[in-house]
């Protein structure tokens, strides 16, 4: 098992391919793991040296108490590069995710080669809402909001199509930490990168679904708008687009990366 220790906790992270290729690093949503990156792995490992990681409170990383911020969870990104010894790096991020890609973006340009910004927002949800899911979740535990995560995640059609998919799914998020779920939860109650993302100078795609209702199209072109060097698209999916729409989006990221 991979550990890099950085700032206070253990960061889970696994490696593919190899590591003279151009370094590519995948950075999972709330409430997931690594593993959700699975389908990713096959297509692109191919030309790039891939890294897949478990955010601090997630999946294999352990779970130290917060308060955490998005800034913190992005310097846990570079402490696993400068443990890896990885100067520059591609980096994708779905969901929350995708905020810690636009605080890299902001706040460590020389780090980041290209950006792809998934199924996220420059503010995803509300901090009243956030606050509450916080204080839900360490009163009841993960079973209620993981019973009700595939009407956020996918569509109806795909979750008929693919059940054992999203019950995967559903049962690693009922066994998350709930302190680390909670204390995530607040960390994206916090963050509001409106005024800032445009600061962003890396060339960046921004992957948002047709029917997602978490992070939406009109969220994805508000940050379009915001970010200079930016492309939008539009895959056939809800919030999880790389789960749901895996080869459009495998497709989307090797045309974007490789020109």
């Amino acid at each position: 098992m991979s550990i890099a220790h950085i700032g206070g906790a253990d960061i889970f992270y696994q490696v593919d391919g190899d590591p003279k290729n151009p370094p590519l690093i995948f950075s999972n949503s709330l409430g997931t793991d690594h593993s959700m990156w699975d389908g990713q792995v096959s297509s692109l490992s191919k030309n790039f040296y891939l890294i897949r990681y478990d955010t601090r409170g997630h999946g294999r990383s352990s779970s130290p108490k917060g308060p955490y911020s998005i800034e913190l969870l992005g310097k846990d990104v570079l402490g696993l590069l400068d443990f890896l010894g990885i100067e520059k790096v591609s980096f994708c991020g779905i969901s929350m995710g995708g905020v810690v890609g636009q605080w890299l973006g902001i706040n460590a340009p020389q780090r980041i080669d290209k950006l792809i910004l998934a199924n996220t927002a420059v503010k995803v949800g509300t901090e009243a809402a956030w606050t509450e899911r916080a204080t839900l979740v360490r009163k009841n535990g993960l079973s209620l909001i993981a019973d009700s995560a595939p009407s956020r995640w996918f569509t109806s059609e795909f979750y008929a199509a693919s059940p054992s998919v999203v019950n995967s799914m559903v049962v690693k998020l009922k066994n998350e930490s709930t302190e680390g779920y909670a204390s995530c939860c607040e960390a994206l109650a916090d963050e509001d990168l409106t005024a800032k993302v445009s600061a962003i100078q890396s060339k960046t795609l921004i992957i948002c679904g047709v029917h997602d209702p978490v992070t939406t199209i009109a969220d994805a072109q508000k940050m379009h708008q915001l970010v200079s060097e930016s492309t939008v698209v539009e895959l056939p999916a809800s919030h999880i687009s790389n789960v749901e729409a895996g080869n459009e989006f495998n497709s989307s990221l090797i045309q974007f990366l490789q020109t």
